[in-house]
């Protein structure tokens, strides 16, 4: 198992970086984590979005969703455009399927991304106003709930942030992997961490936020991989790129947690191992 950073930016792109996204492939499946502003194209440089097996949305804040709809609208467009002047050029002749990429999202989200979806529409090609029913099989989880792709399991472990939002466990033959999406510190990373290859954890603060938006430091990060017995660490969500405040929050998590630590950037592949065999005391 292997996850490609697409995008490790905190809140709005800048300096070049996406937002949050990330491509998990577990040998039969490719899994997409989370799809803020800038993943659509980052997601194009890797593989074609119909190659998507599953998206999964950790919450519904903008930073996390919003290429969303430039994603599906990339699904619908060779059904959209069939028979437009020009257009079997780039997209064959067909016939194109409906890709009904599944699309797993908070319970309840369903009709707020249908009205997002409805604010924005194109009259003349109304197929591409159809992401949420044609290009994705909307699917909606809640905290504990545990679902099949291919020859893995994805759990969602609900952790602490302003919108709700679960962390997911990736588990499949040969490797596993936990990203916790946004939340604060919370008893339930440990959860999240527990006996997973590697744990990829957001780290935006200097210093934990303990407060009703919630975000984690890298020290806090570092305590939930060491505390659940995590293989590996991975950073990420940062909101610079300056290699001197990095190297600093790495330092605060290798002063907590004493395996491998990662720091997440775009295009950065890392790979996840085999689920660990103890949790350390």
């Amino acid at each position: 198992m292997q996850i490609t950073v697409l995008g490790c930016r905190a809140g709005m792109p800048s300096e070049g970086q996406p937002s949050s996204g990330y491509l998990v492939d577990t040998g039969d499946s490719r899994i997409l984590l989370d799809c803020g502003p800038g993943i659509a194209t980052a997601l194009s440089a890797v593989l074609t979005s119909a190659e998507l097996d599953a998206i999964v949305i950790s919450h519904l804040h903008i930073d996390h969703v919003y290429d969303l709809l430039p994603l599906g609208k990339s699904l619908l467009a060779p059904i959209a455009l069939a028979g437009y002047p020009g257009a079997a050029s780039f997209f064959g002749p067909g016939p194109h399927e409906l890709p009904r990429v599944p699309l797993y999202l908070p319970a309840g989200s369903g009709p707020l991304l249908e009205r997002w979806s409805s604010l924005l529409t194109t009259t003349t090609l109304p197929m591409l106003d159809r992401v949420f029913d044609a290009a994705f099989d909307v699917r909606e989880y809640r905290p504990d709930d545990i679902v099949t792709v291919g020859v893995s399991t994805i759990e969602f472990v609900e952790l602490r942030h302003a919108k709700p939002n679960c962390g997911v466990r990736v588990c499949a033959p040969g490797g596993s992997l936990a990203y916790t999406g946004d939340t604060g510190p919370t008893d339930a990373l440990v959860r999240l961490a527990e006996n997973i290859g590697l744990f990829v954890s957001e780290a935006t603060l200097e210093v934990s936020d303990p407060g009703a938006h919630g975000h984690l430091c890298a020290a806090d990060a570092a305590r939930a991989a060491q505390a659940g017995g995590a293989g590996q660490l991975l950073l990420t969500h940062f909101p610079t790129t300056d290699e001197i405040w990095l190297k600093a929050r790495l330092a605060e998590a290798a002063a907590e947690f004493p395996g491998p630590i990662h720091l997440a950037r775009p295009n950065a592949v890392f790979q996840a191992g085999e689920p660990v065999v103890a949790v350390r005391g």
